[in-house]
């Protein structure tokens, strides 16, 4: 199976095809598409989804695997990023592919073992397990090569437990927390 994963980025998306036969991985192809940053929006968006077309009609993937959604402190980098990997998805979805996302700390700590490691540990990890010699690649490819490798190699134990847990449930406010959240809000409750 052929495995597109996408680091997103309005200006950089890093991109990586990576041919998963069981637990032979052959890279195809990683890099990155840049959009000027000085672009507006939706030229970006253009650029970054036609190269990426491109690509995906030479590689032909099969699986979709993107970083997740993090927080941003700045809503309107959120609102950008949430386009492109709108746009991402879709243009991959059109072709049939199948679609995972995975969290950046899940991601480093599949690949290093801490989910807090550093971008540049998990770049040293990716290259190691792939053969690859480190060069000059930004590291928006290496996290995109970390995420098609995330998706080839399910943790062990996440794949024992699919499915095994319930789901906790929610403990429904008390009315009595409801009064004391109006309260410490500043309004009142008779």
């Amino acid at each position: 199976m052929v495995i597109l994963g996408i680091d997103p980025g309005s200006i950089t998306t890093g991109y990586a095809f990576l041919d998963a036969s069981g637990t032979d991985f052959r890279v195809l192809s990683y890099g990155v598409i840049h959009a000027p940053a000085s672009g507006a929006l939706e030229d970006r968006l253009l650029k970054i989804v036609t190269k990426l077309e491109e690509l995906v009609e030479q590689f032909r993937p099969q699986a979709l695997a993107m970083e997740g959604v993090f927080f941003a402190k700045n809503p309107k980098s959120a609102l950008v990023l949430g386009h492109i990997r709108g746009a991402i998805l879709v243009a991959c979805r059109k072709r049939g592919m199948t679609y995972n996302e995975y969290p950046p700390r899940l991601v480093k700590q599949s690949i290093t073992g801490d989910g807090s490691a550093s971008k540049e540990h998990v770049a040293n990890m990716v290259f190691a397990r792939l053969g690859i010699e480190p060069g000059d690649l930004p590291l928006d490819a290496s996290d995109a090569l970390a995420i098609a490798l995330t998706h080839a190699t399910p943790a062990p134990l996440a794949v024992a437990l699919k499915g095994k847990i319930p789901a906790r449930k929610k403990k429904k406010p008390s009315v009595q927390q409801w009064k004391d959240l109006i309260e410490k809000m500043g309004g009142s409750v008779q």
